[in-house]
């Protein structure tokens, strides 16, 4: 018999199966009460890949990057190659842990889990794709401390020991903040910010929508064109730039379309 108590009505919402515009929206921005520089962490306790815990009572002698992300989050597909190296240079001094939440694109292929044992499938095969080098937690069916936190995709909070949020980024691709972040509070500095940071991280994810949406199924990129029409375009605008970096071709594709506008617009003034 099964002794857990059920499902969260809140979780199960949290649990989306298509990606609509008011997620969308929803990730853009913290609200005013949102865990950010100076809050204590939540109480929580959740296990790793590798058979050990990671619990806000015992977080360790080092400052803890903690990172949410999923498979189908094209920002932690741009995200995790600059948190590989931050860790390559921090690893000694600072202790990485990614979370692994809700899905942000489910779809067909890479649905959203419905148990725990899914749930722990999917942060498997989310370790397994980037090759992570530290450590992958695994948050409860319900996303309890990704909702605890406001549940951003791909958010990265810099903890001290103590338990006490010092930086907050809203992408973890934002790797020049996180370095500055780091720098300083391996230094021996005190930490206190934020990163704002949104137009830069949003494109550089672009070039990523593509393969996320052949991995977790076609029901996904039909969610983005419904849910997020700009961002469908420019990941189709981004897949004519295949030679470049992923993380540079929604940059690209931005550049080709305003010069096509320009074009045709230059074209309606010599016309009329």
């Amino acid at each position: 018999m099964d002794l857990r108590p059920p499902a969260d009505p809140v979780g199960s919402d949290y649990r989306f199966d298509r990606f609509r515009t008011r997620l969308l929206i929803d990730d853009m921005t913290f609200g005013r009460n949102a865990l950010g520089p100076g809050s204590p962490v939540p109480g929580f306790d959740l296990p790793t890949l590798d058979g050990n815990r990671f619990t806000s009572g015992a977080l360790g002698p080092r400052p803890v990057l903690m990172v949410f992300g999923s498979r189908t989050c094209p920002v932690t597909e741009s995200a995790v190659p600059a948190l590989k190296r931050l860790h390559a240079r921090y690893g000694e001094r600072v202790r990485f842990v990614l979370v692994n939440t809700r899905e942000a694109h489910p779809g067909q292929t890479i649905g959203q889990p419905t148990t725990d044992a899914d749930k722990h499938r999917h942060a498997r095969r989310l370790r397994h794709h980037h090759g992570v080098p530290f450590e992958v937690a695994v948050d409860d069916i319900d996303g309890t401390l990704h909702r605890a936190f406001t549940p951003k995709p791909n958010s990265a909070y810099l903890i001290d020991p103590g338990g006490i949020i010092r930086f907050r980024a809203h992408w973890a691709n934002d790797e020049a903040a996180l370095r500055a972040a780091l720098d300083r509070t391996t230094s021996g500095e005190t930490v206190h910010g934020r990163s704002r940071a949104m137009v830069g991280p949003l494109l550089r994810a672009v070039g990523h929508l593509p393969a996320v949406v052949a991995a977790a199924g076609s029901r996904t990129g039909h969610d983005v064109w419904r849910a997020a029409p700009p961002l469908a375009v420019l990941g189709a605008v981004s897949r004519l730039f295949a030679r470049l970096p992923a993380d540079r071709r929604g940059p690209a594709a931005v550049a080709a379309l305003l010069s096509a506008c320009a074009a045709v617009a230059g074209l309606l003034i010599v016309s009329g």
